[in-house]
């Protein structure tokens, strides 16, 4: 007997879609961001394969369906601190990438390691005509709050 497709549990069905683009092979190319320290990236790879589909090529922002602001030449960057949590955390619409501290991680879920994000941190904030000095370590991402940590999403100051 065959369920309708409304019964059937949401993750189910996006397992089987996901398994069957993975087995045609439309997505080889794409590494997997989902657990740490499976593969090294850099930022740039980082930033091509996740920010650029809101945040666009380079960097520009948009606004369509939601508003992506612009990352070329944003003076929020200046503070690492704020890039770091808002890819660990989110905000407004835009989903947390961070590695959850002591939790299950969601297998479909794209999440990045403290490493990952430090270098996609570090590629924005030295690239699309962005010139901010310094680089972030793992360690300092990895001290700072995570999902699920006490220090929600809430905590985020909002830099326009």
């Amino acid at each position: 007997m065959r369920l309708p497709i409304d019964r059937l549990p949401l993750r189910w069905l996006a397992a089987v879609l996901l398994s069957t683009a993975l087995g045609s092979g439309a997505s080889a190319d794409v590494p997997s961001f989902t657990s740490a320290g499976d593969r090294s990236v850099g930022g740039a790879e980082i930033y091509s394969h996740i920010c650029q589909g809101c945040h666009m090529p380079g960097a520009q922002g948009a606004i369509g369906a939601g508003h992506y602001p612009k990352l070329a030449g944003n003076p929020a960057l200046v503070s690492w601190q704020y890039v770091a949590l808002t890819v660990l955390h989110g905000r407004k619409g835009m989903p947390a990438f961070g590695l959850p501290k002591g939790e299950v991680v969601d297998f479909l879920a794209v999440q990045l390691s403290d490493a990952e994000v430090a270098d996609v941190v570090n590629y924005v904030r030295s690239n699309f005509g962005n010139h901010y000095k310094g680089s972030i370590t793992a360690k300092q991402v990895a001290a700072l709050p995570h999902p699920g940590a006490a220090a929600g999403s809430d905590s985020i100051p909002d830099h326009r």
